[in-house]
């Protein structure tokens, strides 16, 4: 965008108090890879031990720096790591440029940082379909590691933005048999948000010492519950990439721990639900809570089904209260429903139930749920047990603006 967005009515009052998390170190360096005077390079050294996991779009289309990542995922842990992630250009679709450009930084990294090849992880994350200038991310790398610092991860965060309207962090501190784990976070999305896998570019470091395939067996498990229940516009994007890196300098173990995986999965829905919050041209936070569907999937089919809807995202913005819309988005999902058994809730208002408008329904209450700035939706199929929850965003003309103008 040629002119910074102003920031998004949900967004959080600033930035978190993260915790310092031993063990990796951050740094960032204007490379004007597209953006000028601003910070668009993040580099994250990891210490000899670190386990890292991730999970990566499944798009037909990824980028050549997911395509390497996923190669790269399992190797062994005893030697130092990196993460190098540049915004304002994704190195998506560029052929073998793209493969080019990541041996390149690849190569760079390496031979500055000390951290093998195999353990440098790339990221790009912008416009699609233009050969990245490595050259000027090269040109960086020893400004980057001779800058390395424990307490950047905010500047990190800023590093990675393209559309985003504020830096995005979460944290958290567990007591495992009396000794402390910190965790912390950021995450960059706000366009192109329609999660299969992960979603956008997250970056998840904890000091806790977890075996790598307990590490990523958990993230896929707790990414399900978080990143994949989250939209703003239907669309997955091509370099989608979220990373979990456990260093192990507490000296705590981790491994199957059921306290540290109810932190982890905090951290990661706060970071979900920031992106949702920093949506393109959002003003409104959606939860739409699923129940009585006859399976956990289909309850999640037809959540995303109401949450990707236009129509519905549209008359959110409006703040006109149609259920008739999230009628329609229920019957085309493919997942099974009853007319007859169906009831729809906006916030504790019943709206309809029994194939039919509720008695007690006023058009005032409705439209009254509708203006605040957290709305929650509740649709209840009557067919069993099955449940589910997604967040999305309210769909304005600001989002065609920016979209319409993101490439200048």
């Amino acid at each position: 965008m040629a002119k910074p967005l102003p920031r998004s009515p949900l967004a959080p009052a600033g930035f978190p108090d993260l915790p310092t998390i031993k063990g990796v170190r951050f740094a960032t360096a204007a490379a004007g890879v597209k953006y000028k005077d601003r910070t668009d390079v993040m580099l994250a050294v990891l210490d000899p031990g670190t386990t890292v996991s991730g999970v990566f779009t499944r798009s037909k289309t990824r980028s050549a720096p997911v395509r390497d990542c996923q190669e790269k995922l399992g190797a062994d842990p005893s030697a130092s790591a990196a993460i190098l992630v540049n915004s304002g250009n994704s190195n998506a679709f560029t052929g073998h440029h793209g493969q080019t450009s990541v041996a390149e930084i690849v190569a760079a990294v390496s031979g500055i940082t000390g951290a093998p090849a195999g353990r440098v992880f790339t990221a790009s994350t912008g416009v699609i379909g233009e050969p990245l200038p490595h050259d000027r991310i090269v040109a960086k790398i020893a400004e980057l590691n001779d800058g390395l610092n424990a307490d950047a991860l905010e500047a990190a965060a800023a590093a990675i933005m393209t559309t985003d309207t504020f830096a995005k962090g979460a944290g958290a501190t567990v007591t495992i048999d009396g000794q402390t784990v910190n965790i912390a976070g950021i995450a960059k999305g706000s366009g192109m948000i329609a999660p299969d896998m992960a979603t956008m570019l997250v970056y998840i470091f904890t000091d806790a010492k977890v075996e790598q395939s307990a590490l990523q067996a958990q993230l896929a498990k707790i990414c399900d519950r978080t990143f994949n229940c989250i939209t703003v516009d239907s669309d997955t994007s091509t370099s989608d990439s979220l990373m979990l890196c456990a260093t192990g300098a507490s000296g705590v173990d981790a491994t199957g721990n059921p306290e540290f995986e109810q932190a982890l999965e905090g951290v990661m829905l706060d970071l979900a639900h920031q992106v949702v919050r920093d949506g393109e041209g959002a003003t409104k936070f959606v939860e739409i809570q699923v129940t009585g569907a006859e399976s956990d999937a289909d309850a999640k089919t037809h959540g995303l089904a109401i949450a990707n809807s236009p129509l519905v995202k549209t008359a959110i913005a409006g703040e006109d209260p149609n259920w008739g819309r999230v009628v329609m988005a229920i019957g085309k999902s493919g997942a099974a429903a009853d007319r007859d058994l169906l009831s729809i809730s906006f916030g504790d208002v019943l709206v309809a139930e029994k194939g039919w408008v509720a008695p007690s329904y006023k058009e005032e209450d409705g439209a009254a749920q509708m203006k605040q700035d957290e709305i929650t939706i509740k649709v209840d199929l009557g067919l069993g047990d099955g449940a589910a929850t997604v967040w999305t965003c309210d769909l304005t003309h600001q989002y065609i603006t920016i979209n319409a103008d993101y490439r200048s």
